[in-house]
């Protein structure tokens, strides 16, 4: 991904509400497998590491990003946002 790209994704995620939540229990197998099917449907999202996770976000987006073949965008404090294109992309990211 290129760094023109990596901002386009930025500008988009920064109007975008987090529709997950990183608690206590951090990374489980069903948060994964959710996320999954999320990001295949919107292609970009954006994930909130609440305080009591005891991980640091940026070691679980780079978990996050492993195990769902997706790339992390950014992570601004508690904030992840990752992004896969869809078989069909929705997203057109500039050359």
């Amino acid at each position: 991904m290129t760094s023109k790209q990596r901002s386009y994704l930025k500008g988009l995620a920064m109007n975008m509400e987090p529709i997950f939540q990183i608690g206590k229990s951090s990374l489980t197998p069903e948060f994964i497998r959710s996320v999954e099917e999320a990001i295949e449907k919107r292609e970009l999202l954006k994930i909130s590491v609440l305080k009591n996770c005891a991980d640091d976000p940026h070691e679980l987006a780079e978990m996050l990003s492993e195990r769902t073949n997706s790339q992390v965008v950014q992570v601004i404090g508690k904030k992840i946002v990752l992004y896969r294109p869809a078989k069909k992309p929705k997203i057109e990211l500039p050359k």
